[in-house]
């Protein structure tokens, strides 16, 4: 890609200021989530699957069944916010279909690179593998939704028997092209190289033959997120990866993510795969 296009790439990545009191929005899922947590006797927090301060999940089991299989929730922020914290409400909707939610969190920028974090993230679906049987569903939001279809691309940092269970990973506004991210302000922490960005982009790679995947994102999000839902479908269906591409209308890059919460959601009922 070239380094000038006479795009506002700051601009495009921006999601706040076009969304009506978009400042509210994680203090209310920090709100949520801790509700949640508080409410759910079957949940597990702080498991570590590494030595890092930051390598470490919370599992959330279904309490009246042996789970189905274990859905696997990466948190978004641009690889530079957040942490596993403010997102435990959305296990409910996966849960209430009888399957466990595993939510990890990775090394931040700048003190950790992107393609550091694609290697915490395989460590991470490792360990919850061995605590979850069954099959492995993989969903992310934003940077999250990049470090879950980064999964499924050849090379992956994954022990074949685990990613032989996995059975979908659903991208929910992710971002699939780190190149135009190098044109930002952001890239001042990020640090992504041209080297970095095309080695990580999971639209210029390979995906793994037998996982389904999904590019979910909403109607009023960014024109720049629309595409890189769109090119991921578009990329990756020319190596015969069946990818759905669905355009959820009326929801924006906040919001896209609350049908989690809800065990019919249609988001719910996509990631499971349920009729």
């Amino acid at each position: 890609m070239p380094h000038s296009t006479g795009i506002d790439w700051d601009d495009a990545f921006a999601n706040r200021p076009y969304i009506d009191d978009g400042d509210s929005f994680p203090t209310a899922w920090a709100q949520q989530a801790q509700a949640f947590r508080a409410s759910h006797a079957a949940a597990q927090l702080d498991l570590p699957y590494g030595p890092a301060p930051r390598e470490m999940f919370d599992l959330f089991l279904p309490v009246t069944a042996r789970p189905e299989g274990v859905v696997v929730f990466v948190h978004g922020g641009y690889w530079m916010a957040f942490d596993k914290s403010r997102w435990s409400h959305l296990a409910q909707g996966a849960l209430a279909q009888g399957w466990a939610v595993a939510m990890p969190q990775y090394t931040l920028a700048p003190d950790a690179r992107i393609d550091q974090m694609t290697g915490q993230m395989g460590r991470a679906i490792a360990e919850i593998a061995r605590h979850v049987a069954g099959p492995i569903v993989l969903t992310g939001h934003s940077a999250g939704g990049h470090l879950v279809t980064r999964m499924v691309c050849a090379g992956a940092p994954l022990d074949p028997a685990v990613q032989a269970r996995m059975r979908h990973v659903l991208s929910i506004s992710g971002l699939h092209d780190l190149r135009p991210l190098q044109m930002t302000a952001m890239n001042e922490t990020l640090g992504l190289t041209e080297q970095t960005a095309r080695h990580e982009s999971p639209a210029l790679l390979r995906p793994v033959d037998g996982v389904a995947v999904t590019a979910w994102v909403g109607g009023r999000e960014r024109p720049e997120f629309l595409r890189q839902a769109a090119l991921l479908r578009e990329a990756w269906s020319r190596h015969g990866t069946p990818v759905r591409l669905v355009v959820e209308d009326g929801l924006h890059h906040f919001n896209v993510i609350e049908g989690l919460a809800n065990a019919e959601s249609a988001l719910t009922r996509a990631l499971l795969q349920l009729p």
